[in-house]
């Protein structure tokens, strides 16, 4: 206890005498002598350099000394204090040492030891590719549409300028979705998209479109009954076939580098020109041709390599979709995605497009990983 605060009272609390510091540093040092890590040496500066330790409370007992014994007071206080805080400090820096040099031994890792890498999952061949040759597109400030899989007949066929009669709507080639008069088929190319685009976006249109279509093909190197297409529109004031001859072969040369193209002729019933878009043969770059000698399988020795079909929109698709065709004309274009893969990376059978065999994925280049 504090005696009674006088000017003329010579009295000394025991607290703050020389032998108490004293004994106070040592209870001190030897605590953080004992703590063996950083938890243990928190307990130990909270109980012997904290608010409630010892020296704290010696501290405030000052104010019970006579006014002419408190710098002596302070003086052994300060000290006592400076060399509590002094070990503190070193105990510290040699568990922060230990503690360091343990992880260091614990985390150790042996980089000669042998070690069983996992393989990388990659997204699909066929989706890197679609991912690819829409971002050529979208690069030149077109849009992606998407439409339904499952899609109404008159979006499908009528709308594209394909009549009741024509072949393509049979059974044989349409996948038609039950009940029979619910005019709702699997859609067999991405065309219904443009229509849906004309129909729902303003005047002009640049879009592209992505996506699977369905066939009733049989199952085998050349054919699957599902596939992928990426198909084109245009719609706008003065276009021509000059300006999709442009387009196909910034496409080209972004699919395939520097390579020759050409038009030639055909007819689809949504296009007016028609013409399939054609690539110089991979393979014997024309030499095959009217060379018995050296016949070329890719292109049959014909010397050329038919990737997709494209034209001049026909006005009367125009008119379905309410685009008035003698202020706007336009251009489309299709190809199909498998197509183009096997194109790049010489893959011979499109079913390994779709096993999911992983040595085929690993041998395939560039972003069709």
């Amino acid at each position: 206890m504090s005696g009674p605060n006088d000017n003329y009272d010579p009295k000394q609390v025991a607290a703050l005498s020389e032998e108490s510091l004293d004994a106070t540093v040592a209870a001190a040092l030897a605590a953080f002598a004992a703590a063996s890590d950083s938890a243990s040496l928190k307990e130990a500066r909270l109980a012997h350099a904290g608010e409630r330790s010892p020296i704290a409370l010696a501290n405030r007992e000052i104010g019970a000394l006579p006014p002419a014994a408190r710098k002596d007071a302070g003086q052994r206080i300060g000290a006592a204090r400076a060399r509590i805080n002094s070990g503190l400090a070193e105990r510290q820096a040699e568990v922060e040492a230990s503690e360091l040099e343990q992880a260091l031994v614990n985390e150790t890792v042996d980089v000669t030891l042998p070690v069983a890498l996992g393989p990388q999952g990659a997204i699909h061949p066929i989706t890197g590719l679609i991912d690819l040759m829409s971002d050529v597109f979208v690069a030149m400030g077109w849009e992606i549409a998407e439409g339904p899989e499952a899609e109404a007949e008159w979006l499908n066929f009528d709308a594209l300028n394909i009549g009741a009669d024509h072949p393509a709507r049979g059974e044989s080639d349409t996948l038609f979705v039950a009940p029979g008069d619910s005019h709702v088929v699997m859609r067999t190319h991405t065309s219904p998209v443009q229509i849906r685009s004309l129909l729902d976006r303003p005047l002009p249109v640049y879009v592209v479109c992505p996506g699977k279509v369905y066939r009733a093909d049989e199952f085998d190197a050349t054919h699957v009954p599902v596939f992928h297409q990426i198909e084109g529109l245009v719609v706008d004031k003065g276009i021509t076939m000059a300006h999709l001859k442009g387009t196909l072969d910034h496409l080209a040369k972004e699919m395939f580098g520097d390579i020759r193209t050409r038009f030639r002729p055909n007819y689809f019933p949504f296009t007016e020109p028609s013409a399939e878009y054609d690539l110089e043969c991979f393979v014997c770059h024309g030499a095959s041709v009217g060379n018995p000698d050296a016949p070329c399988k890719t292109c049959r020795s014909e010397g050329w390599i038919e990737w997709g079909g494209c034209g001049v929109v026909n006005p009367r698709v125009l008119e379905a979709a309410g685009v008035d065709s003698s202020v706007y004309s336009g251009f489309a274009f299709g190809m199909g995605i498998e197509r183009t893969l096997m194109f790049r990376n010489n893959a011979a059978d499109m079913r390994d497009m779709v096993e999911g065999d992983v040595r085929f994925s690993r041998m395939l280049k560039g972003e069709a990983r």
